[in-house]
């Protein structure tokens, strides 16, 4: 919320901000199926786990577009928002203070009487798998600079990713996120891997 003002219909066109949509459209699917089926234990896991992920990932990657300016910013804030909607109203009926706090901070009236979220509801035409590829992207840059004894800011000369999901990395996103230079896609029938060249400590 602290990022900026989007407006309601401002458009998502980012394919990482898209990639995130869809995959939060498949966690409402899973998470109603498993509320109409009384497995509440299974709709919590499945809202958590892209909860973290969203924190983990997304939030990270998507963090210097957002402060930006333009509409890819303009993108970036517009999927934050739906997003922060969505996850209030699914985690409403187990976190049912700190959902109502959160909800007041932004919206009128109670989270508790909005409608629950619907796929339907999110942009359509996003693929997930740029989210997960992008994502595992950085956790590897992110290990590089933990082995090295680096902090997560310092900056990166080179690196390589090599593998068969590199089409759908998200590059800009993932360059600005991990403070890489020169970022070289290779695509290999293999899983995703990263060679990172750490840049020199001034």
């Amino acid at each position: 919320l602290g990022l900026g003002e989007a407006a309601p219909d401002a458009p998502v066109t980012e394919p990482l901000d898209k990639a995130m949509l869809a995959a939060l459209a498949g966690v409402v699917e899973e998470a109603t199926e498993a509320f109409e089926g009384y497995d509440y234990a299974r709709a919590l896991e499945r809202t958590e786990r892209f909860f973290w992920e969203f924190c983990d990932d997304y939030l990270e990657l998507v963090k210097a577009r957002a402060y930006g300016d333009g509409p890819q910013a303009l993108s970036a804030r517009a999927a934050l928002r739906t997003a922060l909607s969505v996850l209030l109203r699914l985690f409403a009926p187990v976190l049912p203070f700190v959902t109502e706090e959160v909800w007041s901070w932004w919206r009128r009236g109670s989270v508790h009487t909005a409608p629950w979220p619907s796929a339907a509801e999110l942009p359509p035409g996003g693929d997930p798998a740029v989210l997960a590829a992008t994502g595992e992207a950085l956790r590897q840059v992110r290990k590089a600079k933990s082995e090295a004894r680096a902090s997560m800011r310092a900056d990166v000369s080179r690196a390589v990713v090599r593998g068969s999901q590199v089409t759908r990395i998200a590059r800009p996103d993932l360059a600005a996120a991990g403070r890489i230079a020169d970022l070289t896609l290779e695509d290999a029938p293999a899983a995703l891997t990263v060679d990172v060249v750490l840049a020199p400590a001034t």
